[in-house]
């Protein structure tokens, strides 16, 4: 069962995993491995729409479908909308969390901000951070049109689809520590 739809249960959703939206119930990630370990060089982040980076094509279909549609509207409405983390390899994700214990001093402490490649989100393709600050506030505002849900309070950059598009999004969790795995 998925941490995410183990967070999402006590939030007046669906008790099983079957009577979720077909939305929210995680599926594979792509077809085929993704090349790479989704690293993506600082910077704005990727174009959504770009087929060429493992950030990208490591992504649920569904949720990549949600984004580009989200980054379609979003353009639209004057706002430019990127993809700053993606997917993420086991090894990535590993050294991202091994450098957030060394930076808060505990496992406990960093699991506030990064999750161990078990537990992450963005390993399994089910997650994706968009930036700059404005576009993530235009999704934190509009993303459930698209099923679109930021998830963390202390995360705006952090989504993953949680709702039918045009639902309402969870409660947000006040950080990763409190998705029980």
């Amino acid at each position: 069962m998925s941490a995410l739809f183990l967070a999402l249960s006590g939030c007046g959703l669906p008790s099983t995993p079957d009577a979720l939206p077909r939305s929210v119930v995680p599926g594979p990630a792509t077809a085929a491995a993704p090349q790479g370990d989704g690293h993506i060089t600082a910077g704005r982040g990727l174009d959504p729409f770009d087929t060429g980076h493992s950030a990208i094509t490591g992504l649920d279909r569904r949720l990549l479908r949600a984004v580009r549609e989200a980054a379609t509207k979003a353009k639209a409405d004057g706002v430019d909308l990127f993809i700053t983390s993606g997917w993420r390899s086991t090894g990535y994700q590993r050294r991202l969390f091994d450098q957030a214990v060394t930076r808060y001093g505990s496992r406990e402490e960093a699991e506030r901000y990064v999750l161990s490649p078990e537990k992450s989100s963005h390993v399994r393709g089910r997650a994706v951070d968009i930036g700059p600050t404005d576009a993530a506030d235009w999704v934190v505002r509009r993303g459930a049109a698209f099923g679109l849900c930021q998830i963390y309070a202390n995360e705006m950059w952090h989504f993953e689809l949680a709702t039918r598009p045009g639902g309402t999004c969870p409660p947000q969790l006040p950080d990763a520590t409190a998705v029980k795995y």
